[in-house]
């Protein structure tokens, strides 16, 4: 079976996606420089799913570090998480950003170019379709400037490795556009443990009800959406992490450079996220609303058409699941892994 380099395998969406690939069969590296992750979840992944992984402690910044790993290993393809992921630290610190989501993202190319690997698949996000595209967003969308600069990243990456594609027919790209990813595994053994206060909303939900937060501050209430409330699109990260698995089995076929939405393609309104958590979970979530955040869109998400079509990936689970499961998560381990 293939063997896969995961870079940021121990985070979030990583450590997910590593238990999805052993349970498919592969064989699993993970390159972290554990810098907002924890080796904890690389071990309960391999008391998940009864299969052993490699890790490697390294930065997709150092080319001696990765280059030894492509040295070490023969690797079929690779998943590229490792990167710096929130948006708000992005507008204070962009060199930071800029370092580590672009530089680092060369870095490994060049690696992988030196070790005659070409199949990748590039975690990417919907913030690449800008402010000015109308929902649903679809993949033949022109990109426009996103509003900040974790996305500004995310979007000169995409587009460096499209150029990298036409230029050299050898490699095969697979950029996958992420929407809200939300939920844990349903064993509540690995989830979001997000360092400092959460950015996200689905993790400072359930810090409330776990008594880490005080309350939830919605931002905004006259938006025009169903009830004022942002809307956008959540999916259950398990769904997404089959999808890289659905897309890796793509991209060791198939050449060129190809994109797909990740998401469920229904609008959820951040008041639905809070009343549907209490009703599934039957926890209480204090709320407040406070003004509106700039750079908040009304509501945005996906057309996942294509992911349906040419991967055959569909997300199976409902909006209870995934608030079921974050809770789940959460209730088990208070503080994440500390």
């Amino acid at each position: 079976m293939a063997r896969i380099l995961v870079t940021g395998g121990a985070g979030y969406i990583g450590s997910h996606t590593c238990v999805e690939l052993l349970n498919a069969g592969y064989e699993v590296i993970v390159f972290d420089n554990l810098s907002n992750s924890s080796e904890e979840s690389l071990r309960r992944v391999q008391i998940l799913t009864g299969e052993s992984l490699v890790f490697i402690k390294g930065d997709i910044r150092n080319q001696h570090e990765l280059n030894q790993v492509f040295d070490d290993y023969q690797i079929d393809a690779v998943i590229h998480f490792a990167g710096l992921k929130a948006v708000g630290e992005s507008q204070q610190i962009p060199l930071t950003y800029f370092d580590h989501n672009i530089t680092g993202s060369i870095q490994l190319i060049k690696a992988m170019e030196k070790a005659g690997v070409f199949k990748l698949v590039f975690s990417s996000s919907a913030t690449v379709y800008g402010e000015h595209n109308p929902s649903p967003y679809n993949e033949e969308m022109p990109l426009s400037m996103p509003n900040n600069n974790y996305g500004y990243t995310k979007l000169i990456v995409e587009q460096l490795l499209q150029k990298l594609s036409q230029a050299d027919q050898r490699w095969s790209i697979g950029l996958l556009r992420y929407f809200n990813p939300v939920g844990a595994h349903k064993s509540g053994q690995i989830g979001e443990d997000p360092q400092g206060i959460p950015n996200n909303l689905m993790p400072y939900v359930t810090q409330v009800a776990v008594g880490r937060r005080e309350k939830l501050s919605i931002f905004g209430h006259d938006y025009p959406t169903k009830d004022g409330t942002c809307e956008r699109d959540f999916i259950h990260v398990v769904d997404l992490a089959k999808a890289h698995v659905f897309a890796v089995i793509n991209r060791l076929k198939q050449t060129g450079c190809r994109a797909w939405n990740i998401g469920t393609g229904m609008p959820i309104s951040v008041l639905q996220i809070k009343e549907t958590f209490e009703k599934v979970n039957c926890v209480a979530i204090p709320t407040t609303f406070v003004e509106r955040r700039a750079g908040d869109l009304a509501a945005f998400y996906a057309d996942a058409t294509r992911a349906e079509q040419e991967l055959g990936w569909k997300p199976q689970y409902s909006l209870e699941d995934m608030l079921a499961d974050s809770w789940n998560w959460q209730k088990q381990n208070p503080n994440g892994y500390n």
